[in-house]
């Protein structure tokens, strides 16, 4: 049999033969005082082949107001027509050829679009199986068929109103929601400048510009995706690695801007950095200490436990791990812990090369800006003794990706 589409209007004309109709345009729907549609206005949906009982439910419906109806006689293309309508109601018999009611709604149980649009079910059986059933697929409600006005009236109206103020309830949240995210965001964007001014602090009397703890942030976001974080990570190493020599702010200008080499009293004190960024961003960070001392901070594997188990928010908590460990070597030779391989958490491993990346292509006060081709030199070398050799096979296979950095950096520089 072939689809009709069929509004009250044209009724009579599909009682008497019409083969294939279009429904009249839906009104503009109303909407009460809470901003809810109007249960008049409500779009129904009415999916059974007997042209007889579809104009039984619109006769007694019409008198009443209701208006936008969409009959569906083929069951076989019922479901892509509620699909496309979205109607707030629909009217199902249960014994259809091609496909049953039952079948219907089993489809759109599963249907994360189709589940919230309540079924009235229009059933000429007495057998308890099948409303069971029909209430198993999550069929709101029965009808028996030859529908009684009444009872037809009273169905429709309240499974209506029920589904008028869901919607209601989902729009709002919706709204709620949306202002959330915005919110969120608002609240992510001053944190980040919040890190930065405060990672900027710890380079002023170093680097005024504060390129440099952007730079190792772009770095080791690169670095990190590279060996596999996925994406919300990838935004918390960039911003937590900025906060890396944050330390600093305690480090006497007498030994910072020195021009030449640190003598070993002076050194001592500017490995105190990172003890000092420690405490500057976790001061309640009491276990991190006690590991850092006896060498046994967990491997990056672990590294969401950590950050999981904070008193501080996850960023802060990472940035404290990192400063505490981005100038460990991969041989043990570091400090301020003396940490080797494994080890040292894999986000202070990113980082350390990232920094002394960054550090090898800066002018210091002590020093000229390296070529970037010693600077890669100079990477290579510290091989398994300086470095993890995954991370800096990630930095090699990344190069390109640095370099552009590096070079955005010193165009914008040259422009200032």
């Amino acid at each position: 049999m072939t689809q009709r589409t069929i509004t009250t209007d044209l009724i009579d004309a599909a009682i008497d033969g019409v083969e294939l109709l279009t429904a009249l345009p839906m009104s503009t729907t109303r909407h009460d005082k809470l901003g809810r549609p109007q249960c008049r206005d409500a779009k129904i949906m009415i999916i059974d082949d007997e042209v007889k009982d579809v104009e039984s439910v619109t006769r007694h419906l019409k008198p009443e107001g209701f208006h936008n109806f969409f009959v569906s006689t083929d069951s076989s293309s019922a479901l892509s027509d509620i699909r496309r309508l979205r109607p707030d109601l629909v009217l199902l018999a249960t014994n259809m050829p091609q496909v049953s009611g039952l079948e219907i709604l089993d489809v759109m149980q599963f249907e994360k679009m189709l589940q919230p649009i309540p079924t009235i079910v229009l059933t000429a059986s007495n057998d308890p199986e099948i409303r069971r059933a029909a209430l198993q697929l999550g069929a709101s409600d029965f009808l028996a068929k030859p529908v009684d006005p009444s009872e037809l009236l009273l169905r429709v109206k309240n499974v209506l109103a029920v589904k008028a103020y869901q919607d209601h309830l989902a729009e709002q949240s919706e709204k709620l929601e949306a202002k959330v995210r915005v919110r969120t965001q608002e609240l992510m964007r001053s944190r980040q400048e919040a890190i930065h001014c405060l990672a900027r602090a710890g380079e002023f009397r170093d680097d005024a510009t504060g390129h440099h703890v952007t730079r190792v942030g772009r770095y080791s976001r690169i670095l990190a995706e590279e060996l596999g974080y996925a994406e919300p990570k990838l935004d918390l190493i960039e911003h937590a690695s900025q906060l890396h020599d944050v330390g600093k702010i305690g480090i006497p200008d007498a030994i910072l801007h020195k021009p030449g080499k640190l003598d070993p009293d002076e050194f001592d004190l500017m490995r105190t950095h990172c003890e000092i960024g420690r405490k500057i961003i976790n001061p309640q960070s009491d276990e991190d200490s006690i590991r850092l001392a006896n060498h046994k901070l967990p491997t990056h594997n672990s590294s969401g436990d950590r950050v999981q188990h904070s008193r501080t928010s996850p960023v802060l908590k990472l940035a404290a791990v990192i400063a505490s460990t981005h100038h460990e070597k991969w041989d043990g030779s570091g400090y301020p812990a003396g940490m080797s391989g494994t080890q040292i958490p894999l986000e202070g491993r990113i980082v350390a090369v990232a920094d002394v990346f960054d550090a090898l292509s800066s002018s210091r006060p002590y020093k000229k800006a390296f070529p970037v081709d010693k600077c890669l030199q100079i990477l290579d070398e510290g091989r398994g003794s300086h470095f993890d050799p995954d991370v800096l096979d990630a930095f090699f296979r990344r190069v390109d990706d640095i370099l552009a950095i590096r070079s955005a950096y010193d165009e914008q520089a040259a422009l200032c």
